[in-house]
């Protein structure tokens, strides 16, 4: 028992060594910036996630490649009159993994996110899938902003939903107004 314990604590001493290590590295890097601003990576998850994805800017033809490498866009089959929504199998586990916890944690970080997560709920999605399709929604965001190496922006990341946008147009104080009383503010 002595000697498991004495190599849980060797463990346990090495993770805290590396977690020592990436924030001291991690935000020296070009692209630590870019990732950063996004909401829900701090230095830890950010790197966790960067090192899945490489600063390699040729890995990916597009967005849509990395979405589908992270597994968070969805795969539809469809054959005569039926159709099929299903998850992908085949992906990098652990940028997968690193996914949830980031959706997870930019629940927290932006009401955009959040905002968009309940809607997802809303509409009948479980947890699970409403969280994987803000991760699709994030990782999305970031393979452009790493392409063009600009900072996240909230904006072009959750542009207002066409309902919002017409009912802003007709009454101009309509735009401030979440919609969401369990924020109990304006925007």
């Amino acid at each position: 028992m002595l000697a498991l314990l004495i190599q849980l604590e060797a463990a346990y001493t090495a993770a805290d060594n590396l977690a020592e290590a990436v924030d001291e590295a991690f935000p020296q890097h070009p692209d630590a910036e870019i990732i950063l601003s996004f909401p829900g990576l701090g230095t830890q998850l950010g790197a966790r996630v960067f090192a899945e994805i490489s600063d390699d800017r040729t890995r990916f033809a597009d967005a849509r490649g990395l979405m589908a490498c992270a597994s968070a866009s969805p795969i539809t089959r469809a054959s005569g009159k039926e159709s099929s929504i299903t998850r992908r199998w085949g992906k990098n586990d652990r940028l997968n993994a690193a996914g949830y916890l980031w959706a997870f944690s930019a629940i927290t970080a932006s009401p955009s996110a959040k905002a968009h997560y309940r809607r997802r709920r809303d509409n009948h999605a479980d947890w699970h899938a409403a969280q994987r399709n803000l991760f699709n929604r994030m990782i999305g965001q970031l393979y452009p902003r790493l392409q063009q190496e600009q900072r996240y922006d909230e904006e072009l990341a959750f542009p207002a939903p066409p309902e919002e946008v017409g009912t802003a147009a007709a009454w101009p104080e309509a735009a401030c107004w979440s919609g969401d009383d369990t924020q109990g503010a304006k925007r």
